[in-house]
This record gives structure tokens, sequence and C-alpha cells, in this order.
């Protein structure tokens, strides 16, 4: 076992004893409560990030926002649609881009800090309030300049984005004490479900109350709560309703989950001693070879996932042309699938190890990342195969549009899955009694390229003026993290 830091650095003061690991398993209460968090939070990910917010501010912000200008005036309506979407994947890009950056530098240190420092709930609890303020304030980002600016949405968007990560890192530090040492995999896998089942309740109310209200007077004359369509209220109310589900939901995890951290710990002090730990950490990477080996594989992959969920939802809603009610559909299947990705992944790690269980999710994303791009309006397979209409209901009409949805279902029980497999593996890895500050890393290892990706994606887009060869990038960081991941030996400690 690695002697902890402070034994080799005298200038690092002591961590102050922790307890290493809890009891019990995802059904027991801190287990439980733990997980319950992620039914709180993730639905600011999926319906912001993803699957609504994002494809609306690309589509019916930028994008309508440049062709009303006037701007493209002198282009033909097909090359001027192109360009509108490639500006408003470009714009949802950079957001991703400078969020990453600024979480990339500060994270590490944010985790090394709550391995020394006081209660880590406090800290959560500053997440959970500049998250649900920023989402809130969601519902004033209204096309033609009627709302906020465009500058102050993408900074509300990168605010919350930071705030997030942050809210990652201290909860991912909690996870050690939710239960017992062979049930954090499940405890983490049911989390991710439970995040997605809630997204899929309120991908579901949405459809039942406003849109099909909207389209065919059911099951309502028309939608409730006086929510005005033509002015985007159904889709800018989902950061309202991500701000109080988030505060409502956080209760219970607030008044039961297990705190590892001592109380009268000084932070000033914590941050200082924090920092220096996290220099020192880089110095003596050697020590943690196997460690920093799958933190630079998850630096790769997990970017390479983070951009193709984020603008995966914005490449589809305009590359394709999904209207609103498609969005909500294919958010719901996706959701859907990927609350069983979280349950997938526990049982997936139990069969044939956590390292092989990785392998096999991001092989089956690169996969599925392929046959999406092969996919267009006129086509599929890369020209080989003629779309045409599978029916004439509402939604998902061609067979491109059905191909592409069920791949969304690979990838959404594949990326869930990694997720949990993925913190499964840094438990497995890290120090005893450093897993905030690996928390930390492990954070950097998700975001110091989550600017590069989204960089790749936003500066190809606009110089091809295609949206499929600015995702195409994202296949590179897929096939680096697998390569380095391959090469990563596990120890007796977790599954080979």
């Amino acid at each position: 076992m690695i002697a902890p830091l402070a034994d080799a650095n005298p200038d690092v003061r002591p961590i102050a004893q922790r307890p290493a690991h809890g009891t019990g398993g995802p059904l027991d209460r801190t287990g439980f409560v733990w997980a319950g968090f992620e039914w709180a939070r993730n639905p600011y990910y999926l319906l912001i990030i993803i699957y609504i917010f994002a494809p609306y501010f690309a589509r019916d912000i930028i994008g309508a926002d440049l062709m009303a200008s006037g701007e493209l005036d002198g282009l033909d309506p097909e090359t001027a649609r192109a360009t509108a979407n490639a500006q408003g994947q470009a714009t949802i890009a950079s957001v991703t881009k400078w969020a990453g950056f600024i979480a990339a530098l500060t994270a590490p240190f944010l985790g090394a800090a709550l391995d020394r420092g006081g209660r880590l709930k406090p800290v959560l609890a500053i997440t959970v309030g500049a998250i649900s303020l920023c989402s809130a304030l969601l519902w004033f980002a209204i096309p033609g300049g009627q709302g906020f600016s465009t500058a102050t949405i993408m900074a509300l968007l990168v605010i919350a984005y930071v705030s997030f990560t942050y809210s990652e890192v201290t909860h991912n530090a909690m996870l050690s004490v939710a239960g017992g040492p062979g049930k954090l995999s499940m405890i983490s896998g049911l989390g991710l479900a439970l995040g997605n089942l809630a997204a899929t309740l309120i991908f579901v109310a949405l459809v039942v109350l406003f849109v099909l209200p909207s389209l065919i007077q059911w099951p309502f004359a028309e939608p409730q709560f006086g929510i005005d369509v033509a002015s985007f209220e159904h889709m800018r109310i989902a950061g309202p309703i991500c701000a109080v589900w988030f505060v409502a939901f956080s209760i219970p995890f607030f008044l039961h989950a297990k705190d590892p951290g001592v109380a009268g710990q000084s932070w000033p002090a914590a941050v200082r001693d924090g920092a220096r730990s996290v220099i020192q950490t880089f110095r003596e990477a050697a020590k943690y070879r196997e460690l920093l080996k799958f933190l630079v594989a998850r630096m790769f992959y997990q970017d390479a996932m983070a951009a193709m969920l984020a603008l995966g939802a914005v490449y589809v809603a305009l590359f394709l042309n999904w209207d609103f009610l498609d969005m909500l559909c294919y958010a719901i299947v996706a959701s859907a699938f990927a609350f069983a990705g979280g349950l997938f992944g526990g049982w997936l790690e139990a069969k044939v190890g956590v390292k092989q269980a990785l392998i096999i999710e991001i092989v089956g994303m690169i996969i599925a990342l392929v046959l999406q791009l092969s996919i267009t309006r006129e086509s599929l397979g890369f020209g080989l195969i003629d779309n045409y209409q599978v029916w004439d209901g509402m939604v998902f009409q061609t067979l491109s549009d059905l191909v592409y949805l069920s791949l969304i279902c690979v990838v959404a029980v594949t990326a869930t899955a990694s997720i949990s497999g993925s913190r499964s593996m840094l438990v497995t890895l890290a120090p005893s009694g450093r897993s905030g500050e690996f928390f930390g890393l492990y954070a950097i290892a998700g975001t110091v390229t989550v600017w590069m990706g989204p960089l790749l994606v936003e500066y190809l887009t606009l110089w091809s003026n295609s949206q499929r060869i600015g995702m195409a990038s994202i296949g590179l960081l897929f096939a680096i993290g697998l390569a380095v991941l391959m090469s990563v030996k596990v120890s007796h400690r977790g599954a080979a």
C-alpha cells in the first residue's frame, strides 16, 4: 500500500482520520440516499445539457437569430440552413469547451481539499444552489433578443456546468462511505439508473401536459398551466422544473447521507494543503502508474462520450430535422435505456471484471457512433441504403429515424454503464483514504480535454460547414482512450 502523501512531504499536514469505507448495499439507507442524489441532480444534465435546452438554444435561438439577421440572405436555402445549424452546434460546443477548461484547472484541487477539510455536505449545498439558480434563470432564454442575451445564456450554462462538475467531485468523494467495498459498483449503478428514471418521468410529463395538447388536443384541450407553445415556453420551462426538482429531492440526501468529512477542520488550510498534495502527486506519478494510466484513458474516452451525449441531441435535431416531439420521445427512450444501463453496468462488472466491462462498453459506443454518422435524411450506411418512409405516425416516420433511435439505445446503455464502471475502477485503483483527491484527478481526467473535444467539433464544424465532419472528430478521442485503457493492469483488489 502506498503511504499517505503527508508522510512523504512534511509540508503537507496529516490528513484527518476518516472511515475507509461504509457498510451495507444499495438498498440500505446510506447507499440509497447517496444514489438518490443522482435522482435529484441528473435531470438537469439530461434535460438542459443534452435533450431539451441545448437543441433549443442551438436551433431556435442561435440558428434562428442568424437566419433572421440577414447575414445568410445571399445563400441558397439549404446552404443557409446548414450554416445556421453549424453555428448552433459550434456555439453549444463552445459552452462545453469553456466549462471544461475552467473545471479542468480547479477540480483536482477541490478534490484534494475535500480529503483534508471539514464536512462535505455544505460544499455540495453550494453547488446545488448554483446549479438550481442558473437552471431557473434559463426561463428567460427567449429568441429574438426578447430575454437574456446570448452571452448571458452562455454564461449561465458555463457556471452551471462547472458547478455540476464540482458536485460530481464532492458527491463521488462520499461514495466510499456509502456502502461496503463490494457494493459500491451497485450503489453507483443505482444512482445512474435513478437519475435517468427521474428524467424519463419529467420527459413524459412534458409530452402529456404540453406537447400533445398543443398538437392533437389530447389528453387535455390545451397545454396546462397557461404554457404558450408559440413562445417556446414548453422548452424554456425545463430550466425551472429542473431547479425545483433538484432542490426538493436533495433534501433526503442532506438529512441522511453519510459524510466522511471531519467537523472542525480548517478549509483554508485544506485548500493550501490540497494544492500541495496535488502538485506532489503529479511529481510522484510513477508511484501511481496504473491509476494515472487509467485517468489518461478516461481523459479521452470520457471526453468523447461527453461530446457524443452533449452534442448528439443537437446534431440529430438539426441534421435529421427532428421536431420537439421527436426529441422528447428520443429522450424518453434514451433515458429508459440509460436506466437499464446503470443496472447492466454493475452486472457486467460482476461477470467479466471492471476493466473488461469498460472495454466492451467503449467499443459499443464507437460502433454506434460510426453507424450514426452513416445516416442522413436521404440514406443509411454512407449511401448504401436509401431512406424511405416506414409509417405516417407523429414521430420517427422514416427508416433513418428508426435506425438512429435504435443506435441511441445502444449508446444510452453503454455510456451509462461506462460511467458507473469508471467510478468503480477509480475506487479499485486509488490509494486507501485518498478517494477525494483522486476523484479530483478523476474529474480532471473527464474535464481536462472536455474543452478539446468540443473544440474539435466546433472548429471542424465551422471549417467544413458540416455537422457530420464535426461530430466525427470525437472518434479519435475514443480510439486513444481505448488504447490506453487496454494497457492498464488491475490488481487483485478489483476484477482483472
